[in-house]
């Protein structure tokens, strides 16, 4: 007989939930994607559902891409994958560009908002809330082929840890600050190399499984 899993995990992301490759855009084999990862850390009885898209922000409509504002996706998702044990929301890095003018405080209070649907969703287990893991994104880097899209965002970037960690605390959510053990990747300063994505995985195990002690 098949192992049941016994604790499911949603994560819901941008293009580093994604996988996408710096400096070509493909994608990571899914051994190699954080979640990926991190399915293979926690083991069998851990079932971990990726939903990353690239260009996904917490609250913005993107004119330059349908479909990308999470508030709008993430409530059927969460439907759609019920009963869930946590939900990992891993955005704000798309939020950062300029022309969606949000600033830090701004963005984290997008992330609320994502974290109130969760809790409203009845998508835990029992009809419950899933617990709620916050990680901040990584620190906009040297920007190379993103420069048109996230030129004089570095100031926000900085702030913005602080800010989700805030929100974080002030809902009962685990926060994961991955600035401190990882950067973006020197090739574009915006996503993440394998190496990143390994460690990030590894840290994200590290916490869902304090979480469950």
């Amino acid at each position: 007989m098949p192992l049941v899993p016994k604790y499911s995990l949603l994560c819901f992301g941008d293009s580093n939930t994604w996988g996408f490759v710096p400096g070509t855009g493909e994608r990571y084999r899914a051994d190699v994607r954080w979640p990926g990862v991190l399915r293979e850390a926690l083991g069998a009885d851990y079932w971990v559902i990726e939903e990353g898209l690239n260009g996904r922000t917490t609250i913005w409509d993107d004119p330059a891409g349908v479909g990308r504002n999470g508030q709008t996706y993430l409530p059927p998702c969460l439907q759609t994958h019920r009963p869930l044990d946590a939900v990992i929301l891993f955005l704000g890095l798309n939020d950062l560009k300029p022309k969606f003018g949000a600033t830090a405080e701004a963005i984290a209070d997008g992330a609320c908002t994502l974290i109130g649907l969760i809790r409203q969703s009845g998508a835990g287990i029992g009809g419950g809330s899933p617990r709620i893991l916050v990680i901040s994104p990584p620190r906009i880097g040297r920007l190379t082929g993103y420069a048109d899209q996230f030129d004089g965002a570095q100031a926000n970037s900085a702030r913005l840890a602080a800010c989700l960690a805030a929100v974080a605390r002030q809902h009962g959510c685990e926060f994961l600050d991955i600035s401190e053990v990882i950067s973006a990747s020197d090739i574009d300063g915006i996503h993440l190399d394998a190496d990143a994505h390994r460690t990030l995985g590894m840290a994200v195990a590290d916490q869902i499984q304090s979480m469950r002690e």
